[in-house]
């Protein structure tokens, strides 16, 4: 097995080029480039020579190992050297389900040429797995006025459904199915997803783990709203008046 395709997929993400922008460097198709992005053709043993050199990458590390993050960073391409610029670091691109694709998110999660046409994000998080990005859209996981509301973005590290097990009690999720996204707290009871909510007025959901297309554990929460900085004083002083009332009711 070829890892070509991962291989170049990652180096469009570490040097933000669209499928478009990667196949005109080396006077290929589109559509051919995303044929060996998702295996489903080989290339000439003349492009992979062709692309190994233009990024400085060993031809066998390119064909027989996935590259990480921080070894595409480290080689260099002419990119790079027109500029005599070195990228030091990189935020990782991660791809962001919106009220807008989300529909269609559902319907086409498995294609890697809508997720390259997905609105990406570069957000500082630290992870070797696969990230998804999502845009809350309900209040579904908020507690009064705690919790997660529209607009808030939350991080997910994609999880293989036969890894489920090592997934703590209560951890949130992003989970995928056939017909709908779900972000909730996930408990594991045998075979059966029970996704149950933080609002206390919203209805636990149970699914089937068979059901499962995609699964994110949230590592990330960037929230839209300035969170309030207190000392407590206030809270405190309230509380002393409650009792104070408390007690002049008694006398």
């Amino acid at each position: 097995m070829s890892f070509f395709g991962k291989n170049i997929r990652k180096i469009r993400s570490v040097k933000t080029l669209s499928q478009q922008a990667f196949a005109e460097l080396f006077d290929l198709k589109r559509g051919t480039l995303g044929a060996y992005e998702e295996g489903r053709s080989e290339p000439k043993i003349e492009t992979i020579i062709t692309i190994a050199n233009y990024f400085s990458i060993p031809i066998d590390d390119l064909l027989t190992r996935e590259l990480t993050v921080n070894e595409l960073l480290k080689f260099k391409s002419s990119l790079t050297e027109q500029f005599e610029v070195v990228a030091t670091e990189r935020f990782p691109s991660i791809p962001c389900i919106t009220d807008t694709n989300a529909s269609d998110y559902v319907q086409f999660c498995e294609k890697e040429s809508f997720i390259d046409d997905m609105v990406s994000l570069a957000l500082p998080v630290e992870s070797e797995a696969e990230l998804r990005g999502y845009v809350i859209q309900s209040l579904e996981m908020s507690n009064q006025d705690q919790g997660l509301f529209p607009k808030d973005l939350v991080i997910g590290e994609r999880v293989k459904p036969t890894k489920l097990d090592k997934l703590r009690r209560g951890e949130m999720v992003l989970v995928v199915t056939k017909s709908q996204l779900i972000l909730r707290r996930l408990y594991l009871q045998g075979d059966v997803l029970v996704l149950r909510a933080d609002h206390k007025n919203v209805q636990e959901i149970t699914i089937n783990r068979t059901d499962v297309c995609e699964l994110w554990r949230i590592i990330a929460v960037f929230q839209k709203r300035v969170p309030e900085v207190t000392n407590g004083i206030e809270e405190k002083l309230l509380k002393l008046e409650e009792e104070f009332a408390k007690l002049r009711g008694r006398i």
